[in-house]
């Protein structure tokens, strides 16, 4: 006898389990919190709904039951958690061969996260884009990195005519180099867009991205100025001895395909009192990172006496992410 679709959905949506198959595709079983998807149909038009979830049709993989019905990250008790990331550490294993652990590191009551970039001293070697794709376990075939180092003409700040695919010998004659990642705005465009709350702004000033719960419409990526948003085409291909086991649940872990991600501030490490990997790689010193709230951080000393500016400052987007030059 052939099963009534339609019984066997309202049996999904009633929050009943035992019956149910271990695995579920994403297109054709479609999990109760995604469908605001149908919301959003309503409202785009069957045209343009189509053409923002056609991303979703290239994912080959079945996603668990588990992962299709949990809850929201912010519903989450301390024991769910734990069962999660137990979850995401043996699926990494048994897809990666690697033993991970992931960790949930919580903001620093009293901390704000800002960033500063001494573009005098930036020399374009492209070492923090390096530090950034290894740190953060992105896909080793298609080089992916959350910052771009900008060629940029001296004298102008046009990021339009900017190199960023430049493969010549640096630094080169009039032209000086500006690194751009997610700016942590105060005020995000990408977080308000985002149709099902799957990104946000924490209170150390971190704009988060839960994967699981991302459902790959890209209306963030089309709403930062920045171009600071990837989205996961592929699968994540990474040998198992160069998988960083170090990992946040909402920073580093190994994405799923078909999901947004951006840079995090590296919070697996700063909210445990360590600095960005970029930072770290940076061979010039060109780089600043700290708690602006303390007066005596070298980002607040930076800020207070350095003549800085920020990107696209008339988008009231309010970036903490700050450039400066040597004077």
């Amino acid at each position: 006898m052939v099963e009534d679709p339609k019984v066997k959905r309202a049996s999904r949506d009633s929050g009943d389990r035992q019956e149910q198959p271990n695995s579920l595709p994403i297109l054709n079983n479609p999990p109760t919190r995604r469908n605001v998807m149908k919301g959003i149909g309503a409202t785009l038009g069957l045209a343009a709904f189509g053409s923002a979830i056609w991303p979703l049709s290239k994912i080959p993989e079945n996603v668990s039951l588990d992962e299709f019905l949990q809850k929201h990250y912010k519903e989450l008790t301390p024991e769910e958690k734990e069962e999660i990331f137990e979850r995401i550490a043996a699926k990494t294993q048994r897809e990666y061969g690697a033993e991970v652990t992931i960790h949930d590191p919580q903001p620093i009551p009293g901390v704000k996260f800002a960033y500063a970039i001494n573009l005098s001293k930036c020399n374009g070697n492209g070492k923090c884009v390096e530090a950034c794709h290894k740190e953060n376990n992105h896909d080793r075939a298609a080089n992916q990195s959350y910052i771009r180092v900008l060629e940029m003409d001296r004298g102008s700040l046009n990021m339009d005519n900017a190199n960023s695919t430049y493969d010549h010998p640096v630094p080169q004659p009039d032209k000086f180099y500006m690194p751009v990642q997610c700016q942590q705005c105060d005020n995000p465009p990408c977080v308000s867009v985002c149709p099902v709350e799957a990104t946000w702004k924490e209170e150390d000033g971190i704009v988060v991205v839960d994967y699981d719960w991302c459902i790959g419409c890209r209306y963030c990526e089309a709403a930062c100025p920045y171009h600071a948003r990837r989205f996961n085409w592929e699968k994540a291909e990474i040998e198992a001895d160069e998988i960083n086991p170090n990992q946040g649940y909402l920073s580093n872990r190994v994405r799923p395909q078909g999901v947004m991600e951006k840079c995090h501030f590296c919070l697996h490490r700063t909210r445990a009192g360590r600095l960005p990997a970029c930072l770290e790689a940076c061979p010039t010193g060109a780089r600043v990172f700290g708690d602006i709230n303390d007066p005596e951080s070298e980002v607040a000393y930076v800020v207070k006496n350095k003549r800085v500016f920020v990107l696209k400052e008339e988008l009231g987007t309010e970036p903490s992410f700050y450039y400066f030059f040597d004077e």
